[in-house]
């Protein structure tokens, strides 16, 4: 376990230091991207360890999976988010258990939880998903659709839309990289109103978050370079 802990604290230092040096070399302001540590067929040991490192944010993308880590971790004070394609038979858990949901792109999801976020809790924070490429298989919404799918979900009680999230194509090399991420900010820029600043973009994992970081990214996504392979 404490070679674990040391493996896990070393990746994740070193990914924060990946993010000081994109900010800095970007000019973005120091600490203004947020690193989500996507624990998901990650185990809880590692996620403590995260945890004890002073990482509070984790992305799952299976429920039941991360609804079992929830209850073993409950006192730790971890932030969770869902990352992970949406299931209508699943909405209730997402409501009532996460903090913010990242793959937001169906009225019919939003009508749901909207309808099963407890009354007693925050509004949940969500991300539109936008498939960018419109790749056939890969959810999300097409950046046609966006302006009029926002607009459908800005008066559902308890959601709070934040902004918007993609996963583009793998491409190389940062230029190739930065075009996606550009198109989606420009988009938000387009959609943005003092009302609603759609202030987060959700952009960039691993291979890619300094490309990321350059257009604008809030929040970056990152898995195996802090905790390893995934298990399973």
């Amino acid at each position: 376990m404490r070679a674990e802990r040391t493996d896990v604290a070393t990746r994740l230092e070193a990914v924060r230091a990946r993010i000081r040096a994109a900010e800095e070399r970007f000019g973005r302001v120091p600490g203004s991207v947020t690193l989500l540590a996507v624990s998901k067929k990650q185990d809880t040991g590692k996620i403590r360890a995260a945890i004890a490192s002073g990482q509070k944010a984790f992305g799952e993308s299976y429920l039941q999976e991360a609804v079992e880590k929830m209850d073993a971790l409950e006192t730790l004070g971890a932030r969770w988010h869902f990352i992970g394609r949406i299931q209508g038979n699943k909405t209730r858990q997402i409501a009532e258990r996460f903090d913010w949901v990242h793959s937001l792109c169906s009225l019919k999801h939003a009508r749901r939880l909207s309808e099963q976020r407890p009354a007693g809790r925050p509004p949940l924070a969500v991300c539109v998903q936008v498939n960018l490429d419109a790749e056939p298989g890969k959810a999300g919404l097409a950046l046609g659709e966006v302006s009029d799918f926002i607009a459908a979900c800005a008066g559902l009680p308890g959601l709070s839309l934040v902004g918007l999230m993609t996963l583009p194509a793998p491409a190389e090399g940062l230029e190739a990289q930065r075009r996606p991420f550009r198109e989606l900010r420009r988009m938000r820029d387009l959609l943005a109103t003092p009302e609603r600043p759609l202030e987060v973009l959700s952009i960039g994992m691993s291979a890619d978050l300094e490309a990321a970081i350059a257009e604008g990214a809030t929040l970056v996504r990152v898995g195996t370079a802090i905790f390893g392979p995934r298990e399973g």
